[in-house]
């Protein structure tokens, strides 16, 4: 039996989110926003009904407020990494008051985003969208089938793929557009269109975000100095890489590993 990946180029038309939050309120004006964008939607009250929820319903995406009763978003959004029914299921936190350890406890807890209350929809819509096409392309790669690429062009496909070979083997070097788009055998024009039909983003924003998500990577999990991890994810400067670390995750390259040193030691 073949497993259909519906690869969407509007990623939130059909996505099944689930919203979990402890205010009433908060719940219903999301979860009406969302579901003028075409979303399915589901609600959770606190992180055990969310968890709970999150294993029977197998959303796309949680949408998980941090400080809630009964269960926090934060041991809700471990729990759900740990498990390996819902680990691979994405999850966006809430929160209104975003302090620095919050959002490096939050990272490592295995939440992929943060968006902070009040909502700016935009930013919602925006967010969702880009780790929904990510998503699918991780499924589409697992699938390995080219019924499940059939939704984005072959071409799109292919010429995506072989970019994003190249960006990952070398993420030190800064490519020249020009020159990957030739190794590829397009021209710079279509392989930004090629990206944006994929994931939603040019090439070099989709680049931007996986070098930030390597930086976090070595900066969790490997002792070396933040020049040396600037310079490997592509960064000459490491004020360039410190603020555009702070400007991803709100919070500087140091003082993540600072906060992220005194967790493990608690």
């Amino acid at each position: 039996m073949t497993t259909r990946i519906t690869f969407k180029l509007d990623a939130l038309q059909g996505s099944r989110i689930l919203i979990v939050d402890d205010s009433e309120d908060e719940r219903m004006l999301l979860a009406t926003y969302l579901q003028n964008q075409g979303c399915r939607i589901y609600l959770a009250r606190d992180g055990l009904d969310g968890m709970h929820k999150s294993l029977m319903i197998q959303p796309d995406m949680v949408l998980m407020d941090v400080r809630m009763p009964v269960c926090d978003g934060l041991t809700a959004c471990r729990a759900m990494h740990n498990d390996p029914r819902t680990r691979d299921i994405p999850v966006i936190f809430l929160s209104a008051a975003v302090m620095p350890g919050e959002r490096v406890q939050g990272l490592l807890a295995g939440a992929v985003d943060y968006v902070s209350k009040p909502f700016d929809f935009e930013e919602v819509r925006l967010r969702l969208a880009v780790h929904l096409r990510e998503r699918s392309v991780v499924e589409l790669e697992r699938a390995g089938s080219s019924e499940a690429a059939a939704e984005v062009s072959n071409l799109d496909s292919i010429l995506f793929q072989s970019a994003r070979m190249h960006l990952l083997g070398s993420l030190a070097e800064t490519p020249d557009l020009q020159r990957l788009a030739c190794a590829v055998g397009t021209n710079r024009r279509r392989l930004n269109a090629a990206f944006r039909n994929c994931v939603g983003t040019t090439v070099f924003e989709y680049l931007r975000e996986e070098r930030m998500k390597e930086a976090r990577r070595l900066l969790a999990s490997t002792q070396l100095e933040i020049q040396v991890i600037a310079m490997e994810v592509g960064y000459t400067s490491g004020a360039n890489f410190a603020t555009a670390f702070k400007d991803r995750f709100g919070i500087s390259p140091s003082r993540f590993r600072q906060v992220r040193a005194v967790r493990r030691q608690a």
